[in-house]
């Protein structure tokens, strides 16, 4: 399949890389100019943002949440078949607080609004390091899985075909009203459950009380001048969000 992706951040470096390795065509862009892909370890072919979007079946986004308005006048511009991937989360830490989303808007239908156009949500529930390092055959033992929301089931059930392609098992968590539960805070959120697990994960999670936990775990991660290790981030994740 063909791929364009936005964004060389390391959740879009190692979905492509992976992409690359299963032979399907890549090309990548950085929304602020071509010229920021120079020194990245891209996999993928460097073109321009308003080129990423010609010529592909798959579009995905993976840029901070606050920033996707910058890029709604290229997204529109690509053919009405290609499916758009939305990999983004919401954190207000970053700087830029959005009031519909602080009021109850689901990330994913705020971002749909922003876009023009419907999204997939998906890869936004795994670690950069959980998709570069934990894939695992189809059939492995404790693979771990990802959640995938969205409202045109064909779309979804070809985004999950990829996700399964890269190593992950996958779960369909309805549709883009739904995917709140697998949002920062929840216990689906960056927790790497297997299929089984991340089903009751989904069904666990309470909208109103995801952001306060969300921002708790944060808290804690910005006082350790030393940084956590991935998977003291996992377990830490785990704790706060199954409480």
């Amino acid at each position: 399949m063909r791929f364009g992706i936005i964004g060389a951040g390391p959740i879009a470096l190692s979905v492509s890389k992976k992409l690359v390795n299963n032979n399907h065509d890549v090309k990548i862009a950085d929304a602020r100019g071509v010229e920021r892909l120079e020194g990245k370890p891209l996999n993928a072919t460097p073109v321009k943002v308003e080129d990423v979007i010609s010529n592909i079946d798959v579009l995905i986004i993976s840029i901070p949440l606050h920033a996707l308005p910058s890029i709604r006048s290229v997204v529109e511009k690509a053919a009405d078949e290609v499916i758009v991937v939305d990999t983004s989360n919401y954190y207000p830490q970053m700087g830029v607080k959005i009031d519909e989303i602080e009021n109850g808007m689901v990330e994913s239908v705020w971002v749909t609004k922003q876009l023009g156009r419907s999204i997939i949500k998906a890869f936004n529930n795994l670690l950069a390091y959980t998709l570069e390092h934990e894939g695992r055959p189809e059939g492995s033992s404790r693979r771990i899985a990802a959640a995938i929301a969205g409202d045109d089931i064909q779309q979804k059930q070809t985004i999950m075909s990829i996700v399964s392609e890269l190593g992950f098992d996958t779960v369909d968590s309805g549709n883009l009203n739904d995917s709140w539960r697998q949002q920062p805070g929840t216990p689906a959120y960056c927790t790497e459950l297997t299929k089984e697990e991340l089903i009751e994960a989904l069904q666990k999670a309470n909208k109103e009380q995801a952001p306060f936990l969300r921002d708790k775990v944060m808290d804690k991660l910005i006082a350790v001048s030393g940084g956590f290790s991935h998977k003291e981030i996992v377990n830490l994740n785990r704790e706060m969000y199954n409480s």
